[in-house]
């Protein structure tokens, strides 16, 4: 049997209506599984999901509501029956000054970032459990390996995160899940457009990035799928950092190699 097919398995990625999510959904898709698909925008969300070939499931949820992602993972379970793979991708940011920054936007970005996806895991883990086994990917980001600028609170979100993932996998492990995250580095989605617009900003991040590019969506979506395949089958715990390098090395001298 291909390590690498996923046919039969039953997925759900969150925020999967652009960027990451959607081209995450497509490439599950593609692996052979069948892929629930979570997004705030039907508009968005429909559009994905007339790429995909096996029977995919839409849901609109907002994941901050405190009820929400135990919601969406009855729904799943009701018309899959069992989930064997949760991408928790869906994620809120704010680029602000520390001082700037106040309750109502940390509230936010962790309920978003930490809550939502604690809250599906704790929803679907007793199916996952009930069938053998799974995979959990976690989005975490550069920004919880490196000092980024005018992101605390979401690089405070994204490393508890990772926490969370060394936690899970040691408690679900026994089961048969495995939990890991995957740390982009800078991608280029819509997220990115306005940065790209200031001058320096493009050549800066491929200086900063040994491959000397901007990841695209689906670089990380295909890391994403290997970690939920069986070609992974033994990997937990790790945050792998999809970054072109970005994170492990120090361009000291800022010049052509």
């Amino acid at each position: 049997m291909d390590p690498f097919s996923l046919d039969g398995r039953r997925a759900l990625v969150t925020g999967a209506s652009r960027g990451i999510g959607a081209a995450t959904a497509r490439a599950l898709d593609r692996a052979g599984a069948r892929v629930a698909l979570v997004a705030r925008s039907r508009e968005d969300l429909e559009s994905v999901v007339q790429d995909l070939r096996h029977d995919p499931l839409a849901l609109i949820s907002d994941l901050a509501g405190v009820s929400s992602p135990a919601d969406v993972a009855k729904q799943v379970l009701d018309s899959f029956g069992s989930v064997d793979i949760l991408v928790n991708n869906a994620a809120a940011a704010a680029r602000l000054a520390t001082v700037d920054t106040d309750a109502a936007v940390i509230d936010h970005i962790l309920a978003v970032n930490v809550r939502a996806p604690l809250l599906l895991i704790a929803g679907l883990v007793p199916s996952m459990i009930d069938h053998g086994g799974g995979s959990i990917v976690n989005l975490s980001s550069v920004s919880a390996l490196l000092g980024t600028p005018r992101r605390a609170a979401y690089a405070a979100s994204k490393g508890a995160l990772d926490a969370a993932t060394r936690s899970l996998a040691m408690e679900l492990g026994p089961h048969g899940i495995r939990v890991n995250s995957v740390a982009p580095g800078v991608v280029d989605t819509a997220l990115w457009a306005k940065n790209k617009l200031v001058p320096g900003v493009i050549e800066s991040v491929e200086r900063q990035t040994p491959l000397r590019r901007w990841a695209t969506p689906e670089d990380i979506a295909d890391v994403i799928v290997f970690l939920a395949s069986d070609a992974a089958r033994f990997i937990t715990g790790e945050t792998v950092a999809a970054d072109g390098g970005m994170a492990r090395t120090l361009d000291l001298y800022g010049g052509p190699v």
